[in-house]
């Protein structure tokens, strides 16, 4: 019988374990950032990375670029990175940035602060996400196409297809996780089979691991979710009746502050994760 209450009130504790993050806010920027889309620290150099779409989501009008502000949000440069179109996700390998950027993957010089190659991608119509695996290989989403395309030795190829929604990506290991299928956070295993990880009311943008299997997990309309490795999420962030959108997030594992690009508001938000 004590066995039996004691393995009782384990999972009750788990389960109140599971109910208690929150995000606490730290600081927002003015609205001085024309349509920030995607937001990565690199904590090393003590920098935040920002994609600046410019004046539209999807022109090539060559006013986009990247930025950089401080862990603080203070402005560095926001004219750090110029001539790109619409810059979506980005992604840190090594001395190298990658950058969605519409119909082109664009590598960026980190330490020069310059453009060293653009990858066009065959058959793009609007790439979103990016990341890059350990071993160096770069995937990026295309959302209107429905497809993934990787990229090994500066080749394109689609990787996987039909993924209705896709957007958000992460590689980890020889997994790859992915914000589509409607409203899911899957996992793609190295043989590239598809497996649903959660379900989650709004659709993806940003995901962010927490470790333990959990992640982060962002809808472009105004929430944040925390989703627990058994497929379980609970909502930590809700700005859609303020209008301010939630777009790719980036995360710092060691200080576990969110950070959040709010796209039409213009800002870049800070949150501790509690």
């Amino acid at each position: 019988m004590n066995k039996y209450l004691s393995l009782v009130f384990a999972m009750l504790l788990g389960l109140s374990v599971n109910a208690q993050h929150k995000l606490e806010k730290i600081w927002e920027t003015d609205s001085i950032i024309n349509l920030p889309e995607s937001v990565l620290p690199d904590t090393k150099a003590g920098v935040l990375y920002v994609s600046i779409m410019g004046n539209s989501a999807d022109a090539k009008d060559g006013i986009g670029g990247i930025g950089k502000l401080d862990m603080n949000g203070k402005v560095i440069n926001l004219d750090w990175v110029t001539g790109l179109n619409s810059p979506k996700g980005l992604a840190i390998h090594g001395s190298k940035l990658y950058v969605a950027d519409i119909t082109d993957v664009v590598v960026i010089d980190i330490p020069k602060g310059k453009v060293e190659l653009t990858i066009p991608i065959a058959g793009s119509a609007f790439l979103n996400d990016i990341t890059v695996s350990d071993k160096g290989v770069v995937y990026v989403s295309d959302s209107r196409t429905k497809k993934i395309h990787q990229i090994i030795n500066n080749k394109d190829v689609v990787y996987l297809e039909n993924i209705d929604g896709v957007n958000g990506l992460k590689a980890i290991g020889s997994d790859l996780y992915i914000a589509g299928g409607g409203k899911n956070l899957l996992k793609a295993n190295a043989k590239k089979d598809l497996i649903k990880v959660a379900g989650l009311p709004n659709g993806g943008d940003g995901i962010e691991p927490i470790g333990n299997g959990d992640f982060l997990f962002s809808s472009w309309g105004g929430y944040i979710y925390y989703v627990f490795a058994n497929g379980t999420s609970e909502l930590l962030l809700d700005t859609h009746l303020e209008k301010k959108n939630t777009a790719d997030i980036g995360y710092d594992p060691v200080k576990k502050i969110v950070y959040i690009p709010t796209f039409f508001k213009k800002s870049i938000m800070a949150y501790q994760l509690k």
